[in-house]
C-alpha cells in the first residue's frame, strides 16, 4: 500500500487557463488522475475529495482541479461560453500530471466536468489513457430529445460510466444506447437508488462507492 500525504493546494499561473487545485503525491506513483467537478460545484467536492483519496491509496497521484470557471466566479454555474476555455484547463491538468508521473495519466469528472472530460478526449484522442465519467449528463431534465452524444463516437480511449438509476439527466437504458456509440471499449457501474448526486449531498455519504468505482475502472483497463 502507497504511503499516501494529505492532499497539498496546488497552483500553476505560468500557464494559461491556470491550473489550481489539490493534489496528491503517494510515493513512487507511476500513474496519474485528474478530476473535476460539475457545474454547481468546485474541486472541494464531497465526492472527488472521497475519489481522490481512495485513487491515491491505490497508488496514483491525483489533481482534483476547478475548472477556469470556478476559478474566475466562485460561485454559479458555468456560462454557455467557458466550455472551451474549460477545456483547455484541462488540458493543462493533464500536463501537470504528466511531468509528475512516468505512466499514464487519466481524466474524471463528474456531470459537467465529466462531459467537458469526454468532449476532450473526442478531440484529442491521446491525451490520456481512460476516461471515467460520473453522472454524465446525456440531457437536461425532462428532455430526453436533447441528447449530449454527438462527440461520443469520436472516443477512442477506454470509458466507465458511474451513473445512479434516480438520475433525471438520463436513466440506465438510455446510457446503455448512449455507450453503443462509443467505439472504445465501456463500462457503467450502476448505483441502485442514487441520484445525480451519487448519494454525496450534504453530510450524506455512499462510504463504499468511490472503492467500487477505482475497482471498476482497473478492471476497464485490465
Amino acid at each position: 500500500m502507497p504511503l499516501v500525504a494529505g492532499a497539498e493546494s496546488f497552483a500553476d499561473s505560468s500557464i494559461d487557463p491556470p491550473v489550481r487545485g489539490f493534489l496528491y503525491s503517494p510515493d513512487s506513483s507511476q500513474n496519474g488522475f485528474v478530476l473535476t467537478h460539475g457545474a454547481g460545484s468546485n474541486s472541494r467536492a464531497p465526492l472527488l475529495v472521497a475519489l481522490a483519496e481512495t485513487l491515491a491509496s491505490a497508488g496514483f497521484a491525483v489533481l482534483r482541479c476547478d475548472l477556469p470557471y470556478r476559478q474566475v466566479r466562485p460561485y454559479g454555474p458555468p456560462r454557455p461560453g467557458d466550455a472551451v476555455r474549460d477545456r483547455q484547463g484541462l488540458v493543462n491538468a493533464v500536463s501537470v500530471l504528466k511531468k509528475l508521473v512516468p505512466g499514464q495519466v487519466f481524466l474524471g469528472g463528474h456531470s459537467y466536468g465529466g462531459r467537458q472530460a469526454s468532449m476532450l478526449c473526442a478531440e484529442q484522442p491521446e491525451l490520456v489513457g481512460g476516461v471515467l465519467l460520473c453522472s454524465y449528463p446525456l440531457h437536461p431534465p425532462g428532455k430526453p430529445d436533447r441528447l449530449r452524444t454527438q462527440h461520443l463516437p469520436a472516443l477512442r480511449v477506454p470509458v466507465l460510466f458511474v451513473h445512479g438509476t434516480r438520475d433525471p439527466f438520463g436513466t440506465i437504458a438510455e446510457l446503455d444506447v448512449a455507450r453503443k456509440l462509443i467505439p472504445a471499449k465501456t463500462a457503467l457501474l450502476r448505483i441502485d437508488g442514487a441520484g445525480h448526486d451519487l448519494g454525496f449531498k450534504g453530510k450524506a455519504r455512499r462510504e463504499e462507492l468511490p472503492g467500487q468505482i477505482v475497482e471498476a475502472f482497473q478492471k476497464l483497463l485490465a
